[in-house]
C-alpha cells in the first residue's frame, strides 16, 4: 500500500484541492453554495490528479524516460509494480472522476460531459499517446488551463449553476501555482528529460531561464489577490499573507538548487498553493 501511495505523488495532491478551496468560497461569497456538488467536485479533482499520476508513470515508464529519474518513485520504472497494473491504478482512478462527474452533470448540465472528457484526454496524454504534449513542451499550458482555470472556475460553476468573471479571475493565481509545480520538476528533471528525448518548456528554455520562470509564477500568483480586490472582491486581500511563505522555495531556485536539491522545493510549493487555496478561498467567502 505504501508503495502504492507514493506512486500517487501526495505532494502534488494540493493541486486538486486548492481550486476546490477557491471555487467553494467564490460561491460561499455569491451566497449560492450548493454543498454536496463542492464535494463531489473535490472528488473529482483528487481522481484526475492521482489518475494522471499513474498516467504518467505507466507512460514513462514503458518510454524509458524514468530510468535515470532523480526525483519521487516511480512503479514502473523502479519495478515496484507491473506496468499494467500502472496502467490499471490510472483508468479505476479516471472511473471514479468520471462516475462522480456525471453525477453533477445529471444535476447542473450535460455540457459537463466533454469537459470532463477533456480533463481525462489532457491526464493521460500528457506523456501517453503517439505525440505526448508534455514531450513537446506545452505541459504547463495545460496544467495552467485543467488545474487552474476549469478545475476552479468549474467548482464554483457547479457549486452555483453559473458562471462569472469573477470565478475565472480567481482561477488565475491556483493556475499559476500549478504550472510552478510543473516547471519546478522540470526543473530538477532537465538533465535526464534532456538525453531521454523529453523536450519539456524546461528543457526548450534552460536551466537559467526556467528558474526565472519559476520565479515569476510564483511572484505573480502572490500578488493577484490586488487584481480580485479591484474587481470587487476585497476579502482577497487576505491571500497576500501567503506571500510570507514564497520566499523560501524562490530561495532554493534562485540559489542553484540542482537534481534531488530541489525536491523540497516540490513540497514548499506545493503549501504555497495549499495555504493560498486556503486564505483566497476564505477571503472570497467572507468578503
Amino acid at each position: 500500500m505504501n508503495v502504492w501511495v507514493a506512486g500517487a505523488r501526495p505532494r502534488t495532491l494540493p493541486a486538486a484541492i486548492a481550486p476546490v478551496l477557491v471555487g467553494a468560497g467564490v460561491a460561499v461569497g455569491d451566497g449560492r453554495a450548493t454543498w454536496w456538488r463542492i464535494g463531489l467536485a473535490l472528488i473529482v479533482a483528487l481522481a484526475i490528479q492521482v489518475g494522471t499520476n499513474y498516467a504518467n508513470d505507466y507512460s514513462d515508464g514503458i518510454r524509458g524516460t524514468d530510468s535515470a529519474r532523480v526525483g519521487p518513485v516511480r512503479l514502473v520504472a523502479a519495478g515496484l509494480a507491473a506496468p499494467a497494473a500502472v496502467r490499471l491504478a490510472a483508468l479505476l482512478s479516471f472511473a471514479v472522476a468520471g462516475a462522480a462527474g456525471l453525477v453533477l452533470a445529471a444535476a447542473v448540465s450535460w455540457w459537463l460531459v466533454p469537459v470532463g472528457a477533456a480533463c481525462f484526454a489532457a491526464g493521460w496524454l500528457y506523456t501517453g499517446g503517439p505525440r505526448p504534449y508534455g514531450y513537446a513542451g506545452l505541459g504547463e499550458v495545460f496544467v495552467f488551463v485543467f488545474f487552474g482555470l476549469v478545475a476552479t472556475a468549474g467548482t464554483a460553476y457547479v457549486a452555483e449553476g453559473r458562471l462569472t468573471g469573477v470565478m475565472v479571475v480567481a482561477a488565475v493565481p491556483v493556475g499559476l501555482l500549478a504550472t510552478a509545480l510543473l516547471v519546478v520538476n522540470n526543473l530538477r528533471d532537465i538533465p535526464t528529460d534532456a538525453v531521454a528525448g523529453k523536450r519539456t518548456l524546461a528543457v526548450r528554455l534552460g536551466d537559467a531561464r526556467t528558474r526565472d520562470l519559476f520565479t515569476a509564477l510564483v511572484a505573480a500568483a502572490a500578488l493577484w489577490p490586488v487584481v480580485l480586490a479591484f474587481a470587487g472582491r476585497p476579502g482577497a486581500l487576505w491571500a497576500l499573507l501567503a506571500g510570507l511563505l514564497v520566499a523560501g522555495p524562490i530561495a532554493l531556485v534562485r540559489e542553484g538548487a540542482t537534481g534531488p536539491k530541489l525536491i523540497p522545493v516540490l513540497g514548499a510549493t506545493g503549501r504555497v498553493l495549499l495555504f493560498t487555496g486556503l486564505a483566497l478561498g476564505a477571503g472570497l467567502a467572507l468578503g
